[in-house]
């Protein structure tokens, strides 16, 4: 027997159910099951095993660990491995096959113990252990059945998280004022967390872009996306457009909890789920099984309100302290006319490069000047912009190429 399987099954026979490669980072001392819930943002009593789930993967667990757990009951964590040798944002073919390994042993175990359950056949020790771990969990003694099955790992990201939340920083004001003054609620500036977590390069295998990780066919459909721009790279335009999605979204789904949702699972899908379910959130979650709709769909909103009590409650989660960049400072216009990046940086006196490295949505073309800015084009400016021109007296002239949007810092 290898001994990383023979030190697996010596911890399920000592009832630790934790690999042999390390016990799991405990929570800080002060940490809290809480949940903050409202009107809008409801903690549904049945979401709070997935919940506290994502609070560990969030705040508790970093990434040199990963979690084996149960993909639908998520207060079934079966032990947490720590990864051996350097770590990095990636894992290493090391890594994912030390994980592997641990994965295939549980796995067999898991279907040795749902195989003498159903013959009604006497369990050994270990096997014992790991049904009654599995029995106590929220799916009770129907979760034995599939285990196996349902078997899944998480890596933490405590790292990641506390590193988004300082970016965040820079963003939370900007974004909270778009959706105020969109008629939102301003939490929604926490939804960074679970997409991307406030990384603007982000990309992900299905070719969603930016911070707010959008689609390409959905950026076309609310605005975000044409020849010369791509709005999904720039933050605030995009929480712009998160804005008009999420309120269209509530418009016809009349629920945030479903709302958000569909910002992964889609309107149309979350639809069909209320037409299976109405407006029971905590059904679609614990028994819907459409098209699509997997571990991703059911753990978004779970997600969000555990990125949401950790945003809220940084130091209670992060007690050496988080260092939040400052907020934006920059000056922002819309062009009132069609206008190349060139024309702009000429008019505002800017330099060409800086004046690009500002406007990451822009794409080659539409930098170098080959392609022209379209009327209606949101643009950064260096901070001081305006009133420089206001003090030399070229007010008129500034005003005639663009409107001002912002002068000030976005407190």
């Amino acid at each position: 027997m290898p001994p990383k399987t023979r030190g697996f099954l010596t911890f399920l026979v000592t009832l630790l159910l934790v690999a042999c490669a390390g016990q799991p980072t405990p929570p800080p001392t002060n940490f809290t099951s809480s949940t903050y819930s409202d009107a809008a943002f409801p903690a549904l009593p049945e979401l709070q095993a997935q919940v506290g789930f994502w609070r560990k993967v969030y705040a508790s667990w970093g990434r040199s660990q990963v979690a084996l757990h149960d993909d639908r009951y998520l207060d079934i964590v079966y032990g947490v491995l720590t990864l051996p040798g350097s770590i990095d944002e990636s894992q290493t073919a090391e890594h994912k096959e030390f994980v592997k390994g641990h994965l295939e042993t549980l796995k067999e175990l898991l279907r040795q113990v749902e195989y003498k359950t159903a013959a009604n056949s006497p369990l050994t020790t270990a096997e014992q252990a790991l049904a009654d771990r599995i029995k106590a969990s929220s799916g009770g003694p129907r979760a034995l059945m599939g285990a196996s099955e349902r078997l899944r790992s998480q890596r933490g990201t405590r790292e990641r998280f506390k590193r988004g939340l300082e970016m965040s920083g820079r963003y939370d004001a900007a974004f909270r004022r778009t959706f105020r003054e969109a008629g939102l609620p301003e939490d929604l500036a926490y939804l960074p967390h679970v997409e991307s977590s406030f990384q603007n390069h982000a990309a992900s295998a299905a070719g969603a872009v930016g911070m707010w990780q959008f689609m390409p066919g959905t950026a076309r459909h609310f605005g975000m996306l044409n020849a010369a721009i791509d709005e999904r790279r720039d933050p605030v335009a995009s929480a712009q457009g998160a804005a008009r999605y999420l309120r269209n979204a509530h418009d016809r789904l009349q629920s945030w909890p479903m709302a958000l949702t569909s910002y992964n699972h889609g309107v149309g899908g979350m639809q069909q789920a209320r037409a299976a379910f109405g407006n029971n959130f905590a059904a679609i979650v614990q028994n819907y099984s459409g098209s699509g709709f997997g571990f991703a769909s059911r753990n978004f909103y779970a997600e969000f309100l555990a990125a949401r009590d950790i945003a809220k409650n940084p130091q209670r989660f992060f007690p050496e302290g988080v260092n939040y960049e400052p907020p934006l400072n920059l000056d922002r216009v819309r062009l009132r006319q069609t206008a190349s990046a060139t024309t702009v940086a000429s008019y505002y006196e800017v330099n060409l490069w800086e004046l690009n490295s500002l406007n990451k949505a822009w794409n080659s073309a539409a930098q170098s000047g080959r392609l022209p800015l379209p009327a209606g084009t949101l643009i950064w400016l260096p901070a001081g912009t305006i009133t420089r021109l206001a003090q030399r007296g070229d007010t008129d002239r500034a005003v005639a190429l663009a409107d001002t949007v912002t002068t000030a810092k976005l407190r």
